[in-house]
């Protein structure tokens, strides 16, 4: 009978595959501009991230069907635009200073739980599993009451948007839904537009300082 942490390496390894091959469909058609995303925020347009949102929202369970993904308990989500805005935002108001795959990497993302036995035989591997399998990275975020582990795709491109899976353990399931529900709830605004005419204002502005640079 397959373990637990079978199952997560299974997970991984679909998940892996499937970021490939939805990354080459839509990017490798020569029909979207590929866009450089090592680069800040001021060299993204948002209209690129909005775009690839909507075509990832609309096509992803064309792709998870035929995923080997039986037996195994994960939930996954497409970011909604206007999660992705507020993300843009916070991070376009420390300077743009970070490269726009090292944060925008959640537009699609898995979650799976495990027990605390299992969490530690997880974290045990994964350092393994990245170089089997070719990880952009990993690590245990810890913040705001919310604790989990983080782990990242990009199948070594910096055109692809990474994809996100986080492992919790059970025992924090309560608190994390928490800690996500206050962060939700800062960006529940009674006019989304009007948020994302300053987010653009916002981004003009630092693309103008930097190219008096």
């Amino acid at each position: 009978m397959e373990t637990q942490i079978q199952k997560v390496e299974r997970l991984i390894d679909e998940i892996n595959k499937l970021h490939k091959s939805y990354s080459v469909d839509y990017f490798e058609a020569g029909e979207i501009e590929k866009i450089n995303l090592s680069k800040t925020i001021t060299h993204v347009p948002i209209e690129h991230i909005l775009k690839y949102r909507l075509n990832l929202h609309e096509s992803i369970n064309d792709y998870l069907i035929d995923a080997n993904l039986s037996n195994i308990d994960y939930y996954y989500r497409v970011k909604t635009s206007e999660s992705i805005n507020d993300k843009i935002k916070r991070y376009a108001q420390q300077k743009g200073k970070y490269p726009v795959n090292n944060w925008l990497n959640d537009i699609f993302g898995c979650r799976m739980l495990l027990n605390e036995t299992e969490i530690k035989q997880l974290e045990s591997v994964l350092d393994t599993w990245k170089e089997i399998h070719g990880l952009k990275n990993w690590y245990t975020r810890e913040k705001d009451g919310y604790k989990g582990i983080h782990i990242y795709f990009k199948n070594q491109s910096n055109f692809y948007f990474p994809w996100e899976l986080q492992i919790w353990d059970v025992k924090d399931a309560d608190g994390n839904r928490e800690a996500h529900r206050k962060m939700k709830r800062s960006f529940v605004i009674d006019q989304p537009g009007m948020m994302d005419l300053a987010l653009r204002a916002l981004l003009e502005e630092l693309a103008s300082k930097d190219n008096t640079k």
